[in-house]
C-alpha cells in the first residue's frame, strides 16, 4: 500500500511541476533539459521504490502508475475545466505580423522562437509574414502565415 500512495504522490507532484513549469518545457527538449529529465527520473525512481526493489513492488508502481493516467484522461474527458486546468488552451502569441508581448512573456518565449519556428515551418523569415503563431496545448508553435495578394 506504500507504493501505491508513493506512486500516486509523485504523479501528482510532477503533474502539477509540469504544469507549472510551462508547455514549453516539453516541447523542445534542450541537451540541458534531457540531462534534468534523466536527474528526475533517477530521483522519482528511487522515491518510488524506497527500499523495496521487489517485482512485485515495481509491478504495482507501475500499475499504480499507468492506473493513474487513465483515471486522469476519463476525467479530463469528462470536465472541460479539468482539461483546460491540466492541458492548457491555445494561445495566440502573434496576431497580424504583430508579437503580443504579455502573452510571450508568460509563455517565456522571444520573438526569436517563433521567427525560428517560422523558417522551419513556412519559410517565413520575417514577423510581418505571420499572420498567427500559436502556442498549441502540447507546447508546439503552429505558424499560420499571411496569404500573397
Amino acid at each position: 500500500m506504500d507504493s501505491v500512495v508513493r506512486a500516486t504522490a509523485i504523479y501528482m507532484f510532477i503533474l502539477l511541476l509540469f504544469r507549472i513549469a510551462g508547455r514549453r518545457a516539453l516541447a523542445q527538449l534542450t541537451n540541458f533539459d534531457l540531462v534534468l529529465l534523466l536527474i528526475i527520473s533517477e530521483a522519482t525512481q528511487q522515491a518510488l521504490l524506497g527500499n523495496d526493489f521487489s517485482l512485485t513492488n515495481a509491478f504495482l508502481v507501475i500499475l499504480t502508475l499507468v492506473g493513474l493516467d487513465i483515471l486522469m484522461s476519463l476525467w479530463k474527458r469528462r470536465s472541460p475545466q479539468i482539461n483546460k486546468l491540466i492541458d492548457g488552451v491555445p494561445m495566440i502569441l502573434v496576431e497580424d505580423g504583430r508579437s503580443l508581448k504579455d502573452r510571450m512573456h508568460k509563455a517565456r518565449l522571444q520573438e526569436e522562437d517563433i521567427l525560428m519556428v517560422a523558417r522551419q515551418l513556412q519559410g517565413l523569415e520575417r514577423m510581418d509574414q505571420i499572420k498567427y503563431a500559436v502556442l498549441e496545448r502540447s507546447g508546439g508553435i503552429s505558424i499560420i502565415p499571411k496569404q500573397e495578394s
